[in-house]
């Protein structure tokens, strides 16, 4: 049975696991860098371990040093939240030679799903569409030769991606080249992999997610989707769930191909499953799997009730789900607003520095994750999420006027963050409307 978690990460992730491990009556053992020894997850853990200097990798990304904190600390298990080592297979492989419990997926698991060639072949095993794309590509002129084929644009994708990195679109064949390059460098830059693939570009599409849940006794469901179209470079920036819009008919069965993909490559714990829909058709296409929590989990759980971090932890542990398919029932609407320490005024620069103020809103359905609190300290070497504000309403104009009640309560001085922004969202008659897709938000900021 697990008893003591080493939450293997920082900020308001590893605050949020933090506090799933008290309510199910778990010791939490936070790590931390040199730059976070005053962080609010060090102060919230039972316990707290250094692993390193500053720089991720020499700390929060080096798979000895956390292993190494969980066996100094005898922790039965680990939780890595999302981004530095969420994903990165070495982890529960290094957990499993400890004999420590990895909280998500097995490697092998993280491995096939984690390729986006191999992902691809998943999902068309499970009989799920695809985007039109290519397998692995060798050279610029391989991948000009598949372009020209399925016609521009396309996009360029990092095979061992994730996260917006080491993707470009192309217009032309002129621009492949240069740009196979600079995302082939940016990719093993990222990933230390720097294969890459060619897909269709789905023009004015939507980004949908279902979260789906697994257990190791073969138990799988999904918990409906997230609407996650408001990007900005490929980032996330607003989510919200429901998706606005989308036909019943249609809805059903993105879950139930999610729940088909989870099933051929035998998922364990909670992850996403990630489409396009093109509004035009209400075709949807399958894109990538990320094998992990999700930053913007908690607003599934407003509208589910249910505990997503608390279920892996339980699913870690041998668990069986404690609900089928029909019992998941998803109630009113909740959006999800990121609150990054970067200046819009200045291209989105990142902004760390002291927080002299730190004052979230509050009152009923609002919400806010974060690591941080008045007089800590933004640093400037890792993600710049400062804050996740999420609303929950009964339908979705009351969630838009709660949202602007609470981005009007929010308040955070000392570094410069994109909140105002969030208000010009809320302002803006096609996000009021429901009417965007993936390339809006850009349209939005340079109109």
């Amino acid at each position: 049975m697990i008893s003591r978690v080493l939450v293997a990460n920082r900020g308001e992730i590893a605050v949020r696991v933090i506090r799933a491990c008290r309510d199910l009556g778990l010791t939490a053992v936070a790590v931390y860098s040199e730059a976070d020894a005053d962080a609010l997850h060090v102060s919230l853990a039972d316990e707290a371990v250094p692993i390193g200097p500053a720089p991720a990798r020499s700390s929060y990304l080096d798979v000895s040093q956390v292993v190494g904190a969980a066996r100094d600390t005898n922790c039965d298990a680990v939780h890595p939240g999302y981004g530095f080592l969420a994903e990165n297979p070495a982890l529960p492989r290094a957990c499993q030679a400890a004999g420590l419990v990895f909280v998500g997926p097995p490697a092998e698991v993280i491995e096939r799903v984690g390729d986006k060639v191999s992902a691809r072949a998943a999902a068309e095993a499970a009989h799920v569409p695809v985007v039109p794309g290519s397998g692995r590509l060798a050279s610029a002129g391989a991948a000009l030769e598949y372009a020209t084929e399925v016609g521009f644009p396309v996009l360029l994708k990092a095979a061992a991606g994730g996260g917006g990195r080491g993707i470009r679109r192309v217009g032309s064949a002129e621009e492949l080249p240069a740009e196979f390059t600079s995302a082939a460098r940016e990719a093993e830059s990222a990933f230390g992999d720097g294969g890459l693939f060619v897909e269709k570009c789905i023009v004015d599409a939507r980004h949908v997610e279902i979260q789906v849940l697994a257990d190791a006794h073969g138990s799988v469901v999904h918990l409906g989707e997230r609407e996650c179209s408001l990007q900005r470079r490929r980032q996330k920036l607003v989510e919200e769930a429901p998706a606005p819009g989308l036909p019943e008919a249609l809805r059903k069965e993105i879950g139930a191909a999610a729940v088909r993909l989870a099933r051929e490559v035998g998922y364990r714990g909670a992850g996403t499953v990630e489409f396009l829909v093109d509004p035009s058709t209400w075709a949807y296409y399958f894109i990538e799997v990320n094998a992990r929590i999700q930053v913007e989990h908690g607003i599934t759980e407003l509208v589910t009730g249910v505990d997503l971090v608390a279920t892996q932890l339980r699913i870690a542990d041998g668990s069986p789900l404690p609900f089928a398919q029909d019992e998941v029932v998803a109630r009113g609407v909740a959006m999800e607003f990121r609150i990054n320490a970067e200046d819009p005024a200045r291209g989105f620069f990142p902004s760390p520095g002291t927080l002299s103020l730190m004052r979230p809103p509050a009152g009923p359905g609002v919400r806010v994750d974060t690591g941080f609190e008045s007089g800590r300290v933004v640093p400037p070497f890792y993600d710049s999420l400062l804050a996740k504000l999420m609303v929950w309403a009964p339908d979705r104009p009351a969630a838009l006027a709660r949202a602007r009640r609470a981005l009007a309560e929010l308040r955070v001085e000392g570094v410069a963050t994109t909140a105002a922004l969030h208000g010009r969202i809320l302002d803006w008659p096609d996000f009021v409307a429901g009417r965007y897709h993936t390339g809006s938000l850009e349209a939005f900021l340079n109109g």
